[in-house]
């Protein structure tokens, strides 16, 4: 684009050389609908301006200055003669001395240039409201009407402009402000006399004559800046993707410092990086874009300064210009251009006219953007759409012609008159040269409509009009008339009327169907849930009407789930969604005067079988159950082939398959399930059609197995008539705990074992009374919880009930305390003395011989065995053993009232809870003892809310030993754990803190060994104890 050259050698200098106007730039951005702006107001002609000043050089009117009410667009205008000018020019618009406008056209300006006539060159500027705040208010800048747009003006090229009309406007306000802010006069008190230039030039002040009579009469000292030693600069300019350093310099470097964006504190990162070198501080912004376009300030305490910080857009050239085409009438035509940046704003111009988005409806065009790629698109071009067409950047622009021509169509076969005779077909033909080119067929100019005898086609180039079954009034004219051509093809039908006479054919109805006659074999299967459709064809002369029975009733529905459709030669039977009631036998009858015929059909309707019935878990163990159905009544027509099982967790929603093969049986061993967790399990059954609906779960079971049997069981006491056993508890209890201890015992000679207690008994220990003295009897324990009795554990050789005072003990001499050596053949007599001695037998012949007062004579004979005692020493007489009565009727002895102690009271705890810290993924118990009669009932809580049938959490009470066991807590199981002990006399509670922590929370020792928490004694027996429970989490569920 040349740039006017010679013309910038005729305009005069000075405030000519500081107006120059902008180029075309980017469309405007339509406002937003929030702040709608008013409407431009263009400024006053130069004939109202009271500032207008004669035109010079090549402007014909220069740009005028303007007061304009904050928040409302302004257009300032500038006109040049193009005559004077050899080539078409280069327009700019500046604001201030440097602040080029071109990069913010879009956003808030808007630039258009436009010829007249007479080739002049109109310049027009449009500043419009933005979101940020006002535009421009009177050419002045001052701290609240700063934005980010702002720029520096043109002090001295504003000053010449001063107009004699202004001179007495002045002259009287030389005693006033002149409207110039309070910070800016504070600023000029403490600012040096070279800087008040700069300053009024920074904040747009035009009257710097009045400004320094102001500063005169004021007589204010010269107060330097106590924070700043270096100010920074009024503003700073940066193109776009680049950095800006800004610095400034304070006296004391321990001042606090703050950095402010538009009123906004600047927080440090990587877009804001903050540098200190000794008193400089320094903002650096990387990577610089539109919206670093601000106002900047650096606040010390209560001192500020300011600074703008202008980001100029790099300009977008066009990397693939436009490029003239040649199209015809109805084409898609597509216009491209390349620029060199993505996201660009361009102008697409027609014959000097903006195209802009809101004429595209209207003008059957629309714009596309693909990266840097922009498209202008028709897709039927007209006539109207041809002319140049231009794209403008702000960086350049391109043109290109669109030539539309219209395509001339030939005719290469024309249409040939016809004649045709009833019920024949007619067929009209004709070819043109565009394979594109629709058109409309019309009789005697009657639009043809296609329907069941007419058909319309399009196949090529070669267009169709046939006529089925003609008949007297289809005869006519046709044409074929192609769009947008004017150009008609005609030709005519001719209709040949053929008398014949009808005579009325007789034949009797036939119903066609594969294997008619043979009713075991017209069946048919259909699944249930699909639809049926029995379609029948059946002949006949005149045509015989149809019947359908189900049955035997007449089915006639002609709508519904079942109904009847009867077409031309056919008839059918619907059924739609098949269920198992529609099974049975379907009969049609036809009939019409010359007979009847019928055939009949067995729907069969198979489904998938009912759900498995009485599904039920026999038996249990410690991993495993047995669990036991019944087939299902109904199979679905097909045999069932087998069963899908499934079992859940009680409370879980999730089913886990135990089969994926069909298993064949009725009887299943669920396996590897988690001792003392509730499950439930469902059957599915299977056939050739599918899977049945689930089966109903089963009661809820859990896998438990009988304890081990107890051991070391030993005999403490024996006596007469009783025996007392003791025992230790099984090795192996499991999850169902135990609930006591079962006695039995047989005599030595005998299979049938007696039960010594009918309720089991919960110590370790028991006396079995009531035993025949001098019997041998075998002895057994079992143990006894919810999954049944445990394996026995037998004492090895009978126990003769009779009472040991001593046990034998033999008495061997010295002298056979040594070693005898005596020869094969010789006796040999060694006497060996032993001593056992037993409870003596009842003295016999008891008798009183006298009484007197209170004073009785007893009379006995030894014991019969003395049970080798040697002798009986001593006999001592007890009131419980002897009993008599003195005969004496002032003297009587009563026996004392003994009050039955009562051992009732309410629960206590003998050992409290204990807070603990336990390791996640680890077994923890809680334990705590309890005391109370009757035995207190057990409640575990867990922040006060009741745990209850809960697989994680396991409760044991045995013999007042309390146990809650955690199965693999987690973080979330921490909390505050109460047991809650109570009966009729009243409750206790005992609580304590758990504490879940993360494998690798556990302290390191000095020696690099891991405390394991909540682990009593620590250490190598704490690390086994864990390492025995490490197979905890992997368990099968």
């Amino acid at each position: 684009m040349p740039e006017a050259k010679p013309a910038a050698k005729t305009a005069p200098k000075g405030k000519d050389e500081a107006k120059p106007a902008a180029e075309e730039t980017a469309p405007k951005e339509t406002p937003t609908e929030e702040a709608p702006p008013e409407s431009p107001k263009e400024a006053p002609s130069e004939e109202q301006s009271p500032t207008a000043e004669e035109p010079t050089g090549v402007f014909l009117k220069k740009p005028d200055s303007v007061s304009v009410e904050n928040g409302k667009d302004v257009v300032i205008v500038a006109k040049v003669n193009g005559k004077e000018l050899p080539g078409k020019p280069t327009i700019k618009w500046f604001k201030g001395k440097w602040l080029e406008l071109d990069i913010k056209s879009g956003a808030r300006f808007t630039f258009k240039t436009s010829h007249d006539s007479a080739n002049n060159v109109r310049a027009r500027g449009t500043a419009t409201q933005d979101s940020t705040g006002p535009v421009l208010e009177e050419f002045k800048r001052s701290g609240e009407a700063k934005s980010e747009d702002a720029g520096e003006l043109d002090f001295s090229g504003l000053l010449k402009k001063r107009e004699v009309v202004e001179q007495e406007k002045k002259k009287k306000k030389d005693d006033d402000d002149l409207g110039i802010p309070p910070e800016i006069w504070e600023l000029l008190k403490g600012a040096k006399k070279s800087e008040y230039e700069k300053i009024a030039f920074q904040y747009g002040i035009t009257d710097l004559r009045g400004m320094l009579k102001r500063l005169k009469k004021a007589k204010v000292e010269v107060k330097k800046s106590e924070a700043f030693t270096k100010k920074l600069d009024p503003a700073y300019q940066v193109d776009r993707g680049n950095k800006i350093k800004l610095v400034v310099e304070i006296s004391d470097p321990d001042l606090p410092l703050k950095w402010y964006k538009n009123g906004q504190e600047i927080k440090p990162g990587s877009k804001y990086v903050f540098e200190n070198v000794g008193k400089k501080r320094i903002l650096t912004i990387n990577k610089c874009t539109l919206a670093d376009d601000a106002a900047y300030e650096v606040a010390v305490g209560d001192e500020k300064c300011f600074t703008e910080l202008f980001v100029k857009e790099p300009p977008v050239l066009i990397v693939t210009p436009l490029e003239d085409q040649q199209v015809f009438v109805g084409d898609r035509v597509e216009m491209a251009v390349e620029v060199s940046e993505e996201g660009a704003q361009v102008i697409w111009m027609k014959d000097g006219v903006e195209m802009t988005k809101e004429d595209s409806y209207k003008a059957r065009y629309r714009f596309k953007k693909d990266g840097k790629r922009h498209i202008l698109i028709f897709s039927e071009v007209t006539l109207e759409d041809a002319g140049r067409f231009k794209v403008m950047t702000n960086g350049g622009q391109c043109e290109a012609d669109l030539i539309v021509e219209v395509k001339q169509l030939e005719v290469l076969q024309d249409i040939a008159d016809l004649t045709v005779k009833a019920s024949d077909q007619a067929v009209f033909k004709c070819e043109v040269s565009d394979e594109k080119v629709t058109g409309k067929w019309f009789k005697n100019g009657v639009e043809v409509r296609p329907s069941k005898r007419i058909t319309i086609s399009h196949t090529g180039r070669i267009h169709k009009l046939v006529i089925n079954d003609v008949r007297p009034e289809d005869e006519g004219d046709y044409t074929f008339v192609p769009d947008g051509y004017a150009l008609s093809l005609s030709a005519k039908l001719n209709f040949l009327e053929i008398k014949v006479e009808y005579v009325p054919k007789q034949e009797p109805p036939k119903i066609h169907l594969d294997c008619s006659g043979k009713t075991s074999e017209n069946s048919i299967v259909v699944v249930a849930g699909n639809k049926l459709r029995l379609d029948v064809a059946i002949t006949g002369e005149p045509p015989p009407e149809a019947t359908w029975l189900k049955g035997d009733e007449v089915f006639s529905a002609k709508e519904g789930r079942m109904r009847i459709e009867q077409r031309v030669e056919c008839s059918s039977f619907v059924i739609e969604s098949a269920e198992r009631a529609d099974e049975g036998r379907y009969t049609i009858k036809v009939a019409n005067p010359a007979g009847e015929d019928v055939a009949s059909i067995f729907v069969r309707v198979v489904d998938v079988p009912d759900p498995p019935e009485a599904v039920r878990v026999t038996s249990v163990g410690e991993d495993w159950a047995i669990l036991v159905w019944e087939p299902p009544k109904y199979d679905g027509g097909q045999p069932v082939t087998g069963y899908l099982l499934e079992r859940k967790k009680k409370g879980s929603q999730r089913w886990m398959k135990l089969n994926f093969e069909v298993f064949t049986e009725t009887t299943y061993e669920s396996t590897r399930m988690i001792e003392g967790v509730l499950y439930e399990m469902r059957v599915f059954a299977v056939n050739a059609i599918g899977v049945s609906q689930p089966s109903l779960n089963t009661k809820p079971f859990m896998p438990i197995a009988p304890t081990s049997e107890p051991r070391h069981l030993t005999v403490e006491d024996v006596t007469d008539t009783t025996t007392t056993l003791k025992w230790r508890p099984p090795d192996r209890i499991g999850a169902g705990g135990i609930d006591g201890y079962l006695v039995e015992y047989c005599l030595e000679d005998s299979e049938e074992w007696i039960p010594a207690n009918t309720e089991p008994v919960e110590r370790c220990g028991f006396t079995v009374k009531d035993l025949p003295t001098g019997a041998r009897i075998i002895f057994r324990v079992v143990g006894v919880n919810i999954a049944g009795r445990s394996e026995p554990a037998t004492l090895a050789q009978p126990v003769t009930i009779r009472e040991i005072v001593e046990q034998p003990k033999i008495r061997l001499p010295r002298h056979l305390r040594q070693t005898f050596i005596r020869k094969v053949g010789e006796p040999i007599n060694l006497v060996i003395p032993f001593q056992v001695r037993k409870k003596a037998g009842p003295p016999v012949n008891v008798t009183v011989k006298e009484v007197w007062g209170t004073n009785a004579l007893v009379e006995w004979q030894p014991p019969k065995d003395d049970g080798n005692s040697f002798g009986v020493s001593s006999l001592f007489l007890a009131a419980a053993m002897l009993s008599f009565s003195i005969q004496d009727a002032r003297i009587s002895w009563k026996p004392p009232e003994y009050k039955e102690h009562d051992f009732r009271m309410a629960p206590k705890f003998l050992t409290p809870l204990l807070d603990r810290v336990v390791v996640a993924g680890y077994t923890a118990a809680l334990n705590c003892a309890v005391r109370g009669h009757p035995k207190p009932k057990v409640v575990w809580m867990k922040n006060k809310m009741e745990i209850r049938e809960d697989p994680k959490y396991l409760m044991t009470n045995y013999q007042g030993i309390l146990t809650l066991n955690i199965r693999r807590p987690s973080p979330f199981d921490g909390g505050t754990y109460t047991c809650r002990a109570f009966n009729e006399l009243g409750e206790a509670l005992a609580e304590c803190k758990l504490e879940v922590r993360g494998e690798s929370s556990c302290p390191l020792q000095s020696d690099g060994s891991q405390t394991l928490w909540g682990v009593p004694g620590g250490g190598e027996e704490a690390a086994r104890g864990v390492e025995g429970r490490a197979g905890a989490p992997d368990q099968p569920g």
